[in-house]
């Protein structure tokens, strides 16, 4: 697994402007199959990588006008049954194969070697090996498709800033009209239908020289080899994944920092002891999602199961409410009232961002990263329609794996690609005779 910045910018969907863009992917070392990816706006969190390491054990559903070679089969089914290929496909099928990582290789970086991830991988039984300091070639395949996403898709795409000045434009923030989860629908399908099915160098078979096999081949040849993989299939796995506290269960619920949490869940274990030793001896694991604080669980001991405790507050916020929006909202608070409160400073925050939507570097940031909360383990069964724009589906057409990927140095094509994009609703005078600060002035009116 790595994370590394694009070199294409994406439209914030909160302040329709610009942002940078983090892409954290992980990749199946034997067959080179990305097995996981997400885009994340400014930085990326433990929990973004907790996700993408979720999305290996349960991929995503494939898109809906995916073509047929780039969908793959719904894991699960019964071996023992024979299906008829020729037969109707009812289910829709995945973007990528399930598997089950028995070594993480990551590098030296926070968020992989956090409290959150050690957890996440003791749980799920993963070892996890950081790679040697400024030794690149320890993660060589996935920093080699980095540079494969850069150089066959990303430079074709309205937005690219390149990876130094001398290869951007000269304003391409001006181009960037994908917002965030559209450039990670053509990133996904891009993986799916070209990359997942090109013959790579690097994959070969000693016992038949000259054959090069694609990642999708690879797979199966993996599969015919070692067996049928045996991924969980727990409808519950996603809670393995949040990041766990170690908290007391008192006769009100539970507190975690200074947010109180009650459910039925905890009926029967207020004011007991936990069976659990060493440094949380008498301490319950408390799992949530730092981006979305309305809500924890907890798994009870007797039955097994995952019961949600609601926030004292959630009925005020009524909807995804982030870590860092509260402690920003509790700073505002303690500045401007003398005894301020939790339900004080999330009102009063919320109608800051009613009146004066993104009027800080933090207000935006914040609200971005709330705005995607909802897509943190949800499925997205519904992609946004982007492979009918004209610089998406040339890049589709052109990058087949029988073709002959896009060269960097074919300037006059790409700038007529890229100079074909318009922002809809209107031509270009319309939009050249309006200025920055008077086209966004009236975008959250209606917020």
């Amino acid at each position: 697994m790595d994370t590394t910045r694009l070199d294409v910018f994406g439209l914030d969907p909160v302040t329709l402007r610009w942002v940078q863009i983090e892409l954290t992917v992980a990749m199946d070392w034997y067959t080179r199959c990305i097995t996981g990816l997400r885009l994340t706006p400014v930085s990326t969190k433990s929990v973004d990588v907790a996700t993408v390491l979720y999305e290996v054990y349960h991929p995503r559903p494939a898109g809906e006008n995916w073509p047929a070679h780039a969908v793959w089969p719904e894991h699960g089914l019964p071996r023992s049954v024979l299906v008829d290929l020729s037969a109707e496909r009812t289910s829709s099928g995945t973007a990528g194969p399930a598997i089950v990582p028995e070594t993480l290789v990551v590098d030296h970086g926070k968020v992989y070697l956090s409290q959150h991830m050690m957890s996440v991988c003791q749980r799920m039984g993963i070892s996890v090996q950081p790679a040697r300091l400024r030794t690149g070639r320890d993660k060589g395949p996935v920093e080699r498709f980095f540079r494969t996403i850069r150089e066959d898709l990303l430079q074709a795409l309205p937005g690219y800033k390149g990876p130094d000045i001398h290869s951007r434009g000269e304003s391409p923030e001006a181009d960037a009209f994908f917002y965030i989860d559209e450039l990670e629908t053509i990133i996904r399908e891009w993986i799916a239908v070209v990359y997942h099915h090109r013959p790579h160098s690097s994959l070969v078979d000693p016992r038949v020289p000259g054959l090069r096999m694609s990642p999708a081949a690879m797979f199966e040849h993996g599969v015919a080899r070692a067996g049928y993989i045996e991924a969980p299939r727990d409808p519950d796995l996603a809670y393995e994944f949040l990041k766990p506290r170690w908290r007391k269960i008192l006769h009100y619920g539970v507190e975690l920092d200074g947010r109180r949490y009650n459910g039925e869940g905890l009926n029967g274990l207020r004011n007991m002891t936990s069976p659990y030793t060493g440094e949380a001896s008498g301490k319950w694991p408390i799992y949530y999602d730092p981006d979305d604080i309305t809500t924890v669980y907890i798994r009870r001991p007797d039955d097994n199961k995952w019961y949600p405790l609601a926030w004292e507050h959630t009925l005020a916020v009524a909807m995804p409410f982030s870590e860092d929006a509260l402690a920003y909202a509790r700073k505002l608070a303690a500045s401007k009232y003398r005894y301020p409160d939790d339900r004080l400073a999330v009102d009063d925050l919320l109608e800051r961002w009613k009146i004066g939507l993104g009027t800080s570097a933090i207000d935006r940031r914040i609200a971005l990263r709330m705005a995607r909360t909802a897509q943190e383990f949800d499925r997205m069964v519904g992609e946004p329609a982007v492979r009918s724009l004209p610089s998406v589906a040339r890049i589709l057409a052109q990058s087949a794996p029988t073709t002959v990927p896009i060269a960097s140095d074919n300037s006059a094509e790409l700038s007529e690609a890229i100079g074909t994009e318009q922002p809809a609703g209107g031509d270009d005078d319309e939009f050249d005779q309006v200025s920055d600060e008077d086209y966004y002035a009236d975008a959250v009116e209606d917020v």
